[in-house]
C-alpha cells in the first residue's frame, strides 16, 4: 500500500472554511495552474484573490467541499459556481473539484462529486456542468460513470503550455427543482 492510500483509509468529508482553508485551496488550484490543464490560466493566484473568491461562494450559497486526512490536511476540494450570469441560467451551475497532487488517482475526485451532486438537488438545481481539458482521461471518465453525458466541445478554445487545448463539456441533469419558476 502506498503512502498516499494509507492516508486514505480514514478520511473526513468538510464544508471549507477561508480562515482554515484558503491557504491549501489556494496550494491545490495554483499547482494545477502550473503544471497541468486543469485550469486555463497562467498564473498562480494570490491570497488575496481567495478572499473575493469565498466571499462569492458565501453570498451565492455556493459550497466549497473538502476532504481531509486524519492530521486535517486537505486532500482536494469541489465547489460550483456561476454557469452564465443571466437569469434563466439559475438552475444551472458549473462545478470544479481539484485534488491535491500526491492523492489524484486515490478516488477522491468520486467521492467529492459525488456529494456534490447531492448538494445540488439538495438546492434544487437541475443541471450540472463540467468543462474538462478534452486530453483529461480521467476526468471524463469519472464523469461518464457518474452519469454525466458529453454535451459538445470547443475546439482549441484555449492555449496553454504551447499548445492548442479543446474544451469539452458534460452535463448531468437532475430531476430537481420539482416546481422551476421564472423570475
Amino acid at each position: 500500500m502506498s503512502q498516499s492510500e494509507a492516508s486514505l483509509t480514514e478520511f473526513k468529508l468538510i464544508e471549507c472554511n477561508e480562515t482554515e482553508h484558503a491557504v491549501a485551496i489556494l496550494e491545490i488550484l495554483n499547482e494545477a495552474i502550473l503544471n497541468s490543464t486543469a485550469l486555463y490560466d497562467y498564473q498562480p493566484r494570490t491570497l488575496q484573490s481567495m478572499q473575493s473568491w469565498f466571499a462569492i461562494k458565501r453570498e451565492q450559497n455556493f459550497p466549497v467541499l473538502g476532504i481531509v486526512n486524519p492530521t486535517g490536511e486537505l486532500l482536494g476540494f469541489a465547489t460550483w459556481g456561476t454557469f452564465r450570469a443571466f437569469p434563466a441560467y439559475k438552475y444551472t451551475v458549473e462545478h470544479s473539484i481539484y485534488i491535491h497532487h500526491a492523492y489524484r488517482g486515490c478516488g477522491l475526485s468520486k467521492i467529492l462529486m459525488q456529494t456534490l451532486i447531492e448538494k445540488a438537488q439538495q438546492q434544487q438545481l437541475h443541471v450540472m456542468v463540467g468543462c474538462i481539458d478534452a486530453n483529461n482521461v480521467a476526468s471524463i471518465q469519472l464523469h461518464q460513470k457518474l452519469g454525466f453525458s458529453h454535451s459538445g466541445t470547443i475546439q482549441q478554445a484555449g492555449f496553454k503550455f504551447g499548445r492548442w487545448l479543446d474544451a469539452a463539456f458534460y452535463q448531468l441533469t437532475l430531476t430537481t427543482p420539482l416546481h422551476p419558476q421564472d423570475g
